[in-house]
C-alpha cells in the first residue's frame, strides 16, 4: 500500500467504494462521478503507479484487468463499451494508481469529449 494512494486507501477499506467484484489480485468498483450508465473502475491491488511503470512481472496482471473488465461489463448488461487507462497528468490520470475505466450503456462518441 502507497500510504498517501486513495486507491490503496479504497483496496484496504479505510475509504468506502460500492464494490463490484474482489478477489486477491483485483477490485471493480463503481466511479463515484460516473461519464456513462455504465461506469465502473478496475484496480490491481497491487499499486503500480500507471501503465508506464508496469513491469514484465505485471503481464498477467494486464490480462486479468481486461479479461474481468469485459466480464464485468457482461455482466452488468452492456456488450458494447469503451475501456480506458490514462497515463500522466497531462493524459488525464488524476488517481496515480494503475486504474482501467469500464463505459457503456450509451452510444460513445470519438474522440471523446
Amino acid at each position: 500500500m502507497t500510504e498517501n494512494c486513495i486507491f490503496c486507501k479504497i483496496i484496504a477499506g479505510q475509504i468506502p467504494a460500492k464494490k463490484l467484484y474482489e478477489d486477491d489480485k483485483i477490485l471493480a468498483f463503481w466511479d463515484i462521478n460516473p461519464a456513462a450508465p455504465v461506469h465502473f473502475l478496475v484496480i490491481p491491488k497491487k499499486h503500480v503507479s500507471g501503465p508506464a511503470a508496469l513491469a514484465e512481472e505485471d503481464q498477467d496482471l494486464v490480462g486479468k484487468l481486461l479479461r474481468d473488465g469485459a466480464r464485468l461489463a457482461k455482466e452488468n448488461g452492456i456488450d458494447h463499451f469503451r475501456l480506458v487507462m490514462n497515463n500522466g497528468s497531462e493524459a488525464g490520470q488524476t488517481v496515480f494508481h494503475l486504474h482501467m475505466h469500464v463505459l457503456g450503456g450509451r452510444h460513445l462518441t470519438w474522440p471523446p469529449g
